[in-house]
């Protein structure tokens, strides 16, 4: 189990658990599971952390399909610029390897910002903390329990 799947269980959320054989050479997580779980990339979401310029993490969630708009994100988080985090900062803060980086069930909760799109369905998946291992959920249940915020970036 995963901190992620165990702060479901705890809370008594509804969601399913899909796994899938990682490939040690793929760099590209979130694709590789719509791949390899024959999902649609739109409800497929990646976990990213950023750093803000006074180097406060946030948490950006967006479908594998699209890609981070720094610019959009900086403005609606209120602060002049966004980086993707340092690596050790990433899994310092979190407790995940990348690439096994959840939403849910972090060391420490950051400010999470979920992409506008996830609310047109009504499960989304994100990853469940470990590498080849995804959580299907409804967003709502996501936004409650990461205290977060819907954003377009």
């Amino acid at each position: 189990m995963t901190p992620a799947i165990n702060l479901l269980k705890k809370k008594g959320i509804k969601f399913d658990v899909l796994s899938y054989e990682h490939e040690p050479n793929q760099k590209q997580f979130g694709l590789e599971a719509v791949e390899k779980l024959n999902l649609a990339a739109a409800q497929v979401f990646k976990t990213l952390v950023v750093e803000d310029n006074t180097q406060n993490l946030l948490v950006a969630v967006v479908p594998v399909s699209q890609q981070l708009n720094l610019k959009m994100l900086a403005k609606f988080a209120g602060v002049k610029k966004i980086e993707m985090a340092p690596q050790q900062a990433v899994e310092k803060s979190t407790g995940y390897i990348l690439g096994g980086v959840s939403p849910l069930g972090q060391k420490k909760q950051l400010k999470t910002y979920i992409h506008t799109s996830a609310k047109s369905f009504e499960s989304i998946y994100v990853s469940a903390g470990k590498r080849g291992l995804e959580i299907a959920l409804n967003p709502k249940d996501l936004m409650t329990l990461t205290r977060g915020q819907y954003a377009n970036f």
